[in-house]
């Protein structure tokens, strides 16, 4: 009898993981129907000494909670949706998103290589649930928070999303009292934190590949990219010629580490290539950038009177911090808020820094490259210049690559021949197309002037300061003069 048991308790699991009408479905504008699947629980009923199996919603305990819906309230790209006004998606979304496409690499290869990579039952689970969870720890207005906010009224704060969504992941486990393996609860957490500079230092003995899924510290190449770049691409109206789903059905584990097919590098380049161009004409867009200083500005002006930073060590209060603050700074009457008020209503008029030119970095100067600063271009003004203050300008230094600094991103991965073969190797140079770049990335300064009549003081300045360093004019168009003459 106890055998029989058994048997309709896998059969009755196997039914559960078969059968959608177990799962808690949300269609999703990229991957369709995403299932949100349920996890067996086998508990002893004691009135008739059998066993029954129950089937929990395991990864709708976090999504259900207030500290993973907080997500809605992120927006994943920040203020670009005030240059491209689709770009409204969530964080919740792209969580969702990420979830399921970790949950498709996993089963791939599970699918093609299961006896020889014994990937379990737990394992799934933890990877899926860490896709679900990545950003659940992520700032206001996407990664203006912790990059250019907190280093300037913390002095050089090196806080990082990730580390906050591992302490949110405890703090949401103990707050709702969700049930979880603590093993699969501290494989999540080195999950989330596989491309950070905090990554775990201890080596993982077995099934290495399975953390670099979610994100990749190894080569880049992970499902979190492969749905933002799509998503992302689709949100902001633009074209995208990437199709993950050629690497998500033929990549292979050889040597505990996920490898691609030889004849698909050109695909593995497009990862590449389409993330910085989402970086170059979407993420860094000149206005988007013009509206991030004056955020910045403003949340700066902000601050003391908000204590915005305060909460970024306590999970209890950080999940109550979105990008509705901005709105908050808006509607306030306080006094105290009034510069950085009248910031945020200059955003809304469309009365924004004003751009007035930028220049590409040459690319033997960029290893050295000492960031440039409002002193700088104010230094380089020449007797009868209009005067200009260090407050009137703002510099945005852009850095956009392959993922691998300068460096050729292919060659950080490991290729495969055929799936007859068991070696495995690098895409040198020598391989590949030469139509691919030989220099891998792009250092652009962007100029702005803070007030609209200083357009062409500023912009000489700056001339000034190109031909100091350059010996030349290295700007990529000059300041147009309807904007040097504004009053």
């Amino acid at each position: 009898m106890g055998t029989n048991g058994n048997e309709e308790v896998t059969s009755l699991y196997s039914l559960s993981c078969r059968d959608r009408r177990f799962s808690k479905h949300i269609h999703d504008n990229v991957h369709g129907n995403i299932y949100l699947d349920p996890v067996p629980l086998m508990i002893k009923v004691f009135l008739e000494m059998t066993f029954c199996l129950l089937l929990m919603q395991f990864f709708l305990q976090f999504v259900d909670t207030e500290q993973f819906q907080r997500l809605r309230e992120l927006k994943q790209l920040g203020l670009t949706h005030m240059v491209y006004p689709g770009a409204v998606h969530s964080r919740f979304e792209h969580s969702l998103g990420v979830y399921w496409l970790a949950g498709e690499a996993v089963h791939t290869v599970q699918g093609h290589q299961g006896s020889e990579i014994n990937i379990e039952r737990n394992d799934i689970r933890t990877v899926k649930l860490a896709g679900l969870l990545h950003d659940v720890g992520h700032g206001p207005f996407s990664h203006l928070f912790e990059r250019e906010f907190l280093p300037r009224v913390l002095n050089g704060s090196e806080w990082s999303h990730e580390d906050m969504s591992v302490k949110m992941i405890d703090y949401i486990v103990d707050a709702h009292h969700i049930e979880i393996d603590s093993a699969i609860l501290n494989n999540v957490k080195e999950m989330v934190l596989a491309s950070s500079a905090n990554a775990s230092q201890n080596t993982v003995n077995e099934k290495r590949f399975l953390y670099d899924i979610v994100a990749n510290g190894q080569n880049g190449i992970d499902v979190d990219k492969f749905d933002y770049i799509v998503r992302d691409s689709r949100a902001c109206g633009l074209g995208c010629n990437f199709q993950f789903q050629r690497l998500l059905e033929t990549m292979r584990v050889m040597g505990d580490e996920i490898c691609y097919r030889a004849k698909d590098y050109l695909t593995v380049h497009k990862l590449f290539a389409t993330r910085a161009d989402l970086h170059r004409t979407v993420y860094t867009h000149a206005k988007v950038k013009a509206i991030e200083l004056m955020v910045v500005d403003a949340l700066t002006l902000a601050h003391g009177e908000l204590s915005i930073s305060a909460s970024i060590q306590e999970p209890a209060k950080f999940w109550k911090l979105d990008d509705s603050i901005l709105r908050q700074i808006e509607t306030s009457d306080k006094q105290e808020l009034k510069k950085a008020r009248d910031l945020v209503l200059r955003i809304r008029r469309r009365d924004l820094y004003q751009f007035c030119n930028e220049f590409a970095v040459p690319k033997d100067k960029q290893e050295h490259f000492k960031d440039i600063t409002p002193q700088d271009i104010v230094c380089s003004q020449k007797n009868g210049d209009t005067p200009l203050n260090e407050e009137d300008i703002s510099v945005s230094t852009v850095k956009i690559n392959l993922t691998r600094g300068r460096s050729n991103p292919l060659e950080s991965i490991k290729f495969f021949q055929d799936y007859e073969s068991d070696y495995k190797f690098p895409m040198r140079d020598e391989r590949i197309s030469h139509l691919l770049p030989a220099f891998c990335q792009d250092m652009i300064v962007r100029v702005y002037s803070k007030k609209p009549e200083l357009v062409g003081a500023v912009s000489k300045a700056f001339e000034n300061y190109q031909l100091k360093t350059y010996g030349m004019k290295a700007q990529v168009h000059d300041t147009p003069e309807k904007k040097k003459r504004r009053v």
